[in-house]
């Protein structure tokens, strides 16, 4: 018989983990400096209204509303493809931008328990790998890539991705700079 080899990430869950038990998130930024806050807004609320007031550089952080691909326009396409199999699942982001300008400066990859944020150092060429482990690493199979048969693993995260150009400086009001968002679905 062989022996199979399990890595430190993989799921050992036997049921697909529900959709929603994890806070949603928003982002505001700081029209002074730029930086950037991710906010945990509490369980069912990704959709809410509820503002929070984050205050730096003695101003009040503007909430940033995402659009999806298709309002954002064509400057930049976002794509993602879920990689690994059973025992190094990962989640795969590539971005195609029309000028430099629009490469995306973040993401951000919510998942069933928590969220990846990483930033895009200038030059950085995708894609921008997101390892995934435990719960969230969760495959019916171990195809690589994934194929996204009807069983959709993993139904119900999101990915977002921020333009606002290097060094902080927004193009246009700062609420309409956040430009992508993705459900996986």
């Amino acid at each position: 018989m062989i022996e199979q080899t399990f890595s430190a990430t993989r799921c050992r869950d036997t049921r697909k983990p529900r959709e929603g038990e994890c806070p949603g998130v928003c982002f505001y930024r700081c029209e002074v400096c730029g930086a950037l806050f991710p906010v945990t807004r509490g369980l069912g609320m990704d959709a809410g209204n509820e503002a929070r007031e984050i205050i730096c550089c003695g101003k009040k952080a503007v909430r940033l509303l995402p659009l999806s691909q298709e309002k954002a326009g064509d400057s930049l396409a976002v794509t993602y493809r879920i990689a690994g199999g059973y025992n190094d699942n990962a989640v795969k982001v590539s971005w195609k931008a029309k000028i430099p300008e629009d490469n995306p400066e973040w993401i951000y990859l919510k998942t069933f328990t928590g969220g990846y944020l990483k930033y895009i150092a200038e030059g950085k060429r995708p894609p921008m790998v997101f390892a995934l482990a435990d719960t969230d690493a969760f495959a019916y199979c171990d195809e690589d890539p994934c194929l996204e048969c009807v069983f959709r693993c993993k139904r119900g995260f999101i990915l977002r991705a921020g333009i606002f150009g290097y060094g902080g400086k927004c193009t246009g009001p700062a609420q309409n700079c956040y430009r992508i968002c993705i459900d996986f679905k």
